[in-house]
């Protein structure tokens, strides 16, 4: 069987990850890979490339219903209608993961993958900084929870 790498990364990525996402596909491509990403562009789209030009496979699996949204350069577009919870299946089908750059939705993807004992490498810088608040102690965890309790919108169940 074709080993099968999960690439994530920012569909709104900077041209540095994106070289590096389309040599990272070049050369999983070269070695018969095939490339699983998001299906869209970006960090997807370059890995995608890469890797179908150096005769790879590529699949993408898409956060909407519509198969004709994949990039150009997904062979098999798998059209889930399942929005950003399609993270956890395009990590699932790969048997490692890449993370080039990235967000807060490729964070997601991290941590889904190390959830499920996926091995997770990061190509390029960190996939965000988390900018959070951080406390020193349980009181003052306490005061800022609560605070932002008090002044968030209700939703949720």
């Amino acid at each position: 069987m074709k080993p099968r790498v999960s690439v994530v990364g920012a569909g709104d990525a900077s041209p540095k990850e994106l070289a590096l996402a389309e040599s990272l596909g070049a050369a999983l491509g070269r070695a018969g890979a095939i490339v699983v990403t998001g299906g869209l562009g970006g960090v997807m789209e370059a890995a995608s490339r890469g890797c179908l030009e150096a005769g790879g496979s590529t699949v993408g699996v898409l956060p909407g219903t519509d198969p004709g949204a994949a990039n150009p350069w997904v062979e098999i577009p798998l059209a889930t209608g399942l929005g950003e919870t399609r993270n956890a299946l395009v990590v699932r089908i790969g048997e490692a993961v890449v993370a080039v750059g990235g967000e807060w939705g490729t964070l997601s993807e991290i941590a889904l993958a190390k959830k499920i004992g996926r091995e997770v490498g990061l190509l390029g810088d960190p996939p965000c900084d988390l900018q959070l608040p951080r406390m020193s102690t349980g009181e003052e965890a306490a005061d800022w929870a609560l605070r932002v309790a008090r002044t968030s919108v209700r939703g949720g169940f």
